[in-house]
């Protein structure tokens, strides 16, 4: 595991330009994509490059990390919609090409072909992740086990509280998401993790120092042969 420490402007593009060497050594690679407030810099960089002609969406395929149960894709805090605004309206993406998992209607039947729909497509080939505070990757809770593929999962208060920002009320916040598993991250070919502020410290401090368990679900992350860890300052400070 390696980790790269840096301000929030540098890790975003050298995340970006992990992506783009990707991308243009396999143009029809499988990109794994997270939602949250840490990839946004990620993927402005992405658009920028797109439109600069530095590298093209057309054949690539992306599957999403999660979705909260509850909400449309046009809700505006759903992350289908999260990820058309930020990133795939901005791209020379096919659409039909970028999947998320889904909130609701029949959530649970495409929950439970998507580890097999990833396999089809010939699995992820770079995996983005953001963390939680509490050590949660995708909405993998403190004791998910490590063998787990994509399921729901009831979301922890703390959570719900570090969700809540982006509602207007935290009883707004949806309590259950679908999620991909600590196995279906696991798969990836290669991940890069971001993550920043003070608030990541502790979560950055067990991933890197602390015991692999299931109480600390991005533990897991220690046994992967191809992980980079993206840190500003203040998410590292716990580690010097």
């Amino acid at each position: 595991m390696k980790v790269v420490v840096g301000n929030n402007e540098q890790i975003s593009k050298l995340i970006a330009e992990e992506f783009i060497k990707v991308i243009n050594v396999k143009p029809n690679c499988v990109l794994g994509l997270a939602t949250g407030t840490s990839p946004l810099q990620v993927y402005a960089e992405l658009a920028k490059a797109n439109k600069e002609g530095r590298v093209t969406f057309k054949d690539v395929a992306t599957f999403n990390l999660d979705e909260y149960i509850g909400l449309e894709g046009t809700h505006n805090q759903s992350y289908r919609y999260f990820m058309n605004e930020n990133l795939f309206n901005h791209i020379d993406i096919n659409k039909d090409r970028t999947h998320v998992l889904k909130g609701t209607g029949d959530y649970l039947a495409y929950a439970n072909q998507y580890d097999k729909l990833i396999a089809d497509f010939g699995g992820i080939d770079i995996q983005i992740l953001g963390i939680g505070s509490d050590g949660h990757i995708a909405f993998n809770e403190p004791g998910t086990p490590f063998n787990s593929l994509t399921h729901v999962a009831e979301l922890a208060e703390s959570t719900i509280v570090d969700n809540s920002r982006l509602f207007n009320d935290i009883s707004e916040v949806p309590t259950k998401a679908v999620t991909m598993g600590l196995q279906s991250i696991m798969n990836a070919r290669k991940i890069v993790l971001i993550a920043t502020g003070k608030n990541k410290a502790k979560a950055i401090y067990n991933l890197l120092k602390g015991p692999k368990t299931e109480e600390v679900p991005c533990s897991i992350l220690q046994d992967h042969k191809d992980c980079t860890i993206y840190c500003d300052e203040d998410a590292y400070s716990l580690v010097k």
